[in-house]
């Protein structure tokens, strides 16, 4: 059964929120109408008027707080989601009482008290919850209010989910056992936690041990076994959990929406979609022009020298997979011969590579050889920081060695990223390179473009040759 203190928090929750309301709504007109940050033309009204209407306000908020899902558990939530509710929710509540004075032609309450009031209580709310958290949060970790989970699975996925329990103690869950498949497994420790009996002892399991909570855990083979185990707890009251054995298959951006009711599971999506797609562009356009504008008197030095020390173009073009893999030409100074693939065909440049030209030399020490792939940030075919782009020639081998590799091109190739910054530049570990490619593009942010973007100015010079 679920534990009856939680709804004894509730009620705290409640009762409290609806205090914080009635010294936000009296702090709101003491602030407006006894302080000097906005003068008051046409006199004070008087307090009792404002007194009144907390007999409306209260009954709005605490229906507009309960339909919100503030009163319900978020044992596991993130602290963020909370304070988005709190917003949402007093934005509702001040919509409705704003609508309410406007039909029924009530313009003697001042307008600035309602702003007042908003802020303050939003502010006072989030900052009451946070504490009372942090003190649950205190409890849990020393064995106070907890809910105690069996889980239904003995597998690997229902070791993870242990283990992500225990290692967030303050979300107050306790493990009491494991439920198995294998009668060979009863009597035995997971983790000194106790297999209590197999699937089909479900239903006893519950009545013998004080369980809050059911957690499904299984793998693909044992999917079918659920809805058997469903049938025989139907009528149990005890929350249950389903967790799906995709890990294995979650990649970038994974997570969940909803169509119409409907879950739909995403084990890979894009992470660059409406304003962060925007915001990456505009910052790419204005910067690759400011770079190119500023370097412009020396990047005609640069192509002038190339000329002056050996026959060929200034520029020097080559294939590469960019994001979803479309094939570009980037561009660069040329700093090697003409003929510096005739023997080898595609390889990777190397420490003292003797098919450097003596400019070439000094570019590609101090990177400069890879300014003109400004222009390709122009032209859209890539990003200021991003995973560095290959060259399609290696793909085939690549794919084979690294199954994850081609996730790097749902983002588009970048002239520094991640990796680079991290020393794996050049002729590197080709699976490091990977996995730091693959973090930049699941946490990706505008922030870490600039923090990347600033570390690459101490970092230009590493594993440059």
């Amino acid at each position: 059964m679920l534990k009856k203190n939680s709804q004894v928090f509730q009620a705290i929750f409640f009762f409290m929120d609806m205090v914080i309301v009635s010294v936000s709504w009296v702090t709101a007109y003491s602030l407006r109408f006894y302080t000097d940050i906005i003068p008051v033309l046409k006199g004070i009204p008087t307090f009792r008027d404002f007194f009144f209407l907390l007999f409306l306000l209260l009954p709005i908020h605490a229906f507009v707080f309960k339909y919100s899902g503030l009163y319900e558990p978020m044992r596991s939530s993130v602290r963020a989601a909370e304070f988005k509710k709190i917003l949402k929710a007093n934005l509702i509540a001040t919509l409705i009482y704003i609508t309410v004075f406007y039909l029924v032609k009530e313009y003697k309450y001042s307008r600035v008290v309602f702003v007042y009031f908003f802020i303050i209580n939003v502010l006072l709310l989030s900052t009451f919850r946070f504490f009372l958290r942090m003190f649950l949060a205190w409890l849990r970790k020393r064995g106070y209010n907890l809910r105690y989970v069996l889980i239904v699975g003995d597998g690997t996925l229902a070791q993870d989910v242990e283990r992500k329990i225990t290692e967030h103690a303050e979300y107050g869950f306790k493990v009491i056992g494991f439920l198995s498949q294998e009668k060979e497994s009863v009597g035995s420790l997971i983790n000194n936690i106790p297999v209590l009996g197999t699937y089909k002892d479900v239903k006893d399991v519950l009545k013998n041990y004080d369980i809050d909570q059911l957690v499904l855990a299984l793998s693909f083979e044992h999917l079918r076994l659920i809805r058997p185990i469903l049938g025989m707890v139907y009528d149990e009251m005890v929350e249950i959990k389903l967790v799906p054995d995709l890990l294995q298959y979650f990649t970038i951006r994974h997570g969940i929406d909803v169509l119409d009711g409907l879950p739909i599971i995403n084990l890979r999506e894009s992470p660059l979609y409406g304003w962060n797609r925007l915001l990456k562009r505009v910052f790419d356009v204005v910067v690759s022009m400011l770079i190119l504008f500023v370097c412009s008197p020396f990047m005609l030095l640069a192509a002038a020298l190339i000329k002056l020390s050996s026959p060929g173009p200034v520029f020097y073009e080559q294939e590469r997979m960019g994001m979803d893999g479309n094939i570009f030409s980037i561009l660069k100074f040329r700093s090697m011969r003409l003929d510096a693939e005739k023997s080898t065909g595609a390889v990777w440049a190397v420490q003292n590579d003797a098919r450097r030209t003596a400019i070439g030399k000094i570019m590609r020490s101090i990177s400069f050889d890879e300014l003109p792939q400004f222009i390709n940030v122009l032209k859209g075919q890539m990003s200021i920081v991003g995973p560095r782009p290959e060259r399609p020639e290696f793909m085939q081998e690549f794919k084979k060695r690294i199954p994850e590799y081609m996730l790097r091109h749902k983002m588009k190739a970048g002239i520094t990223g991640w990796a680079q910054v991290n020393g794996l530049r050049g002729n590197t570990s080709l699976e490091q390179r990977t996995k730091f490619d693959l973090y930049y593009i699941e946490n990706w942010s505008f922030g870490f473009d600039l923090n990347i973007i600033f570390r690459t100015m101490f970092a230009f010079k590493n594993n440059a040759y």
